[in-house]
This record gives structure tokens, C-alpha cells and sequence, in this order.
């Protein structure tokens, strides 16, 4: 194998690569990038088993067909350090040659047929949803997903398709973010896709996209990339029981001056407790020692008696923070149950901070 390629093309290849490869132990094949090239394409993969990803380009050029592995990491590193400029990589007896100019670096490599396969899309089913839609609001529950939960299932998020509608849930059992995408669906399913692959889709995909399944795998492709995910197995909470059945005091707020109130109050505390009164709202910080925060905002909130809630702030900022709306709606019953921010198609149920 001996290809060609500009600086500025390999390396960024190299980088969105990174994600999945094996940091742990460099002496296996899954910390190798595989490079294989035929029919004037240059094919370049990295999995860890669990998160792959396939790179197909025509912005290499190939000299001599062939396949090699490099470790993905070290390959990065010597690419980085070259000029802007073309550079050789090449395979002789078992060895990637790189080459620019006066620089030469050897790196060692696997057996290539040994590399692992990635699955494949045939006789697959295919998920019909707008795949800009699915990005954008997989975006938005994003920050809600857990990461180390010792319950495999919360540490991704359920694409949950019904009838009339596709939900996205994601909880790191303190909150519940779900994304409704109203849609005509003529199957039910429900995955759960874990969230790191949750957050390379969003890095990676920008445009219309194919996505594929099944019981153990998401396949996302489109004319560049082939990605694919082990989906995890287990069963995600009823999510439908946490969202409250009905609600006592609904309040439309400014997305604006509740950010920039939130925020003063964080630089003490990320603990707040918010109390409504009918004209104003006063938000407190809540800390341990004598430190104190406080500000107010003038707003008529339709309340005729106090209406006391703490909450962790960041909850609050990650959803307005997914909104383009200059308003959003508070949802409250008492202030020691859960209670809802929402805007359109997107709601946030958060545990307040019960003393």
C-alpha cells in the first residue's frame, strides 16, 4: 500500500478517528487505525468493538493498493508535527513508512485480515425519521443522560418510537429530559443508545442521514461515514410515570432574565432556592458557610400566595440552554415534588432540593 495526501485532509481524518479507538492497551489491534485502499478510494476505520467508525475519501491518493494498520494515536501525533504539506504513507515488510520532505518515521503494524469487522447494513430494517430532527433533539437531552450509573441502561438515551410520535428520553435520575418528534410511524421500537455514541453523532453528522438496526447494533451512514454503536440491553424506566399528571401553577418566563439571574447566583452557589410572589421572583443561594447571594426579577407570575423551590442550577441552564424561544414554561405542584420546565416539543422534569 502507498498512498498520498495533503497534511490538512489526513489529519483530520485522524482526529475524528480518536473517539474510537482503544486507549488503554496500545498492544491491541483496536488501538490501530486500518487503512485500505482500492479503486482509487482510500477506506480508513477505527472501532473499539463497541463504537466504530468507517471514512471513505477520494481526496487521498492512491499510488499502490493495499491494507495496513497504525496505531491511531501515534499516527496523529507524527502527523501533527509535519508541515503543511503532501505526505507519504507506506508499507514495506510489515512496517507504515511516513514520509515528508527530510522526515521519515516508521510505526509498526497489525495484520489487517485481522482487524474486526464492522456489521453490515443488508437485510436491515431502517428507522424513517427526519434525521436533522433526530440530531438536533438528541442534542437537547444530551446533558440529562447519566454516565457512570451502575444501571447500564440510564448511561444512554431511549429512542422510543410510537404511533404518532418518537421520543427521546434521557435521565440521570435527579432529571428527565425528553424531546418529542411528532411523526407517522408505521412500527413501535425502542432502543437505548449509549451516550458517547449519542455525542459523536452530533460531532459527525450535520446533514440527511441513513440509520439501520438491530438487536444489537445502530448503523448511521451517509456518502462519507459509516458509523456504528452497540446499543444497550436492558429496559429503560417508564418515563411516562414521572412526568406529573397534573399541575397546579403553570408560569411563563423570560428565557433571558432567568439565565442571567441563575448565573449571578451560581457565582456563589449552584444551589439555589427560588422564591415566587406574585410580582417578582427572588432567587438565594444556598450555601453552607456565610457567603450569600441574592437577586430578583420583576415578573407577575399569577401567584396569590408564596411559593418557595430549590433546585441545582445547572438543570435549569441545560434546558434553557436547548431552547430557542425567549420564553419557556414552569410547571409546579408543591415544593417537594418534581417539577417541569418546557418549551414546544421539549420538557425537562426536575427533582427539586428537599431539605
Amino acid at each position: 500500500m502507498k498512498i498520498r495526501v495533503q497534511k490538512q485532509i489526513i489529519e483530520s481524518i485522524l482526529i475524528n478517528l480518536q473517539p474510537f479507538l482503544e486507549k488503554k492497551d496500545a498492544s491491541q489491534i483496536t488501538s490501530h487505525i486500518l487503512f485500505t485502499s482500492q479503486n482509487g478510494k482510500c477506506i480508513i476505520k477505527a472501532t473499539d468493538s463497541e463504537i466504530g467508525l468507517k471514512i471513505t475519501t477520494d481526496h487521498i491518493i492512491v499510488e499502490n493498493e493495499g491494507s495496513c494498520t497504525a496505531h491511531g494515536k501515534k499516527l496523529l501525533d507524527i502527523i501533527r508535527i509535519l508541515k503543511e504539506d503532501e505526505i507519504i504513507l507506506e508499507l514495506l515488510d510489515n512496517v507504515l513508512i511516513i514520509k515528508q520532505k527530510h522526515s521519515k518515521f516508521k510505526l509498526p503494524t497489525f495484520d489487517p485480515t485481522a482487524y474486526p469487522s464492522f456489521p453490515s447494513i443488508e437485510d436491515k430494517p431502517q428507522i424513517s425519521l427526519d434525521s436533522l430532527s433526530l440530531i438536533q433533539n438528541l442534542k437537547k437531552i444530551s446533558p440529562a443522560i447519566d454516565t457512570n450509573n451502575p444501571k447500564f441502561e440510564l448511561n444512554g438515551a431511549l429512542i422510543n418510537i410510537k404511533n404518532n410520535a418518537t421520543d427521546l428520553v434521557g435521565t440521570d435520575t435527579r432529571r428527565l429530559a425528553i424531546a418529542t418528534i411528532p411523526s407517522s410511524n408505521t412500527q413501535e421500537l425502542s432502543l437505548i443508545v449509549p451516550k458517547k455514541a449519542i455525542l459523536e453523532i452530533q460531532k459527525l453528522f450535520l446533514d440527511q442521514i441513513d440509520i439501520f438496526f438491530d438487536e444489537t447494533n445502530l448503523i448511521i451512514t451517509n456518502e462519507n461515514y459509516f458509523f456504528f454503536t452497540r446499543l444497550i440491553n436492558g429496559k429503560f424506566p417508564d418515563y411516562q410515570r414521572i412526568i406529573p399528571s397534573s399541575i397546579k401553577h403553570s408560569i411563563c418566563l423570560p428565557k433571558k432574565e432567568m439565565t442571567d439571574a441563575i448565573k449571578m447566583i451560581t457565582t456563589i452557589s449552584q444551589e439555589i432556592k427560588m422564591t415566587l410572589l406574585s410580582d417578582v421572583i427572588i432567587f438565594n443561594s444556598l450555601s453552607a458557610d456565610n457567603v450569600e447571594a441574592k437577586t430578583e426579577i420583576e415578573i407577575q407570575t399569577g401567584l396569590s400566595e408564596k411559593f418557595e423551590i430549590s433546585f441545582n442550577s445547572k438543570y435549569i441552564l441545560d434546558f434553557i440552554s436547548q431552547i430557542d424561544k425567549n420564553e419557556f414554561l414552569m410547571e409546579l405542584n408543591e415544593p417537594n415534588l418534581p417539577f417541569v420546565v418546557k418549551n414546544d416539543h421539549f420538557i425537562t422534569i426536575i427533582m427539586p432540593i428537599v431539605a
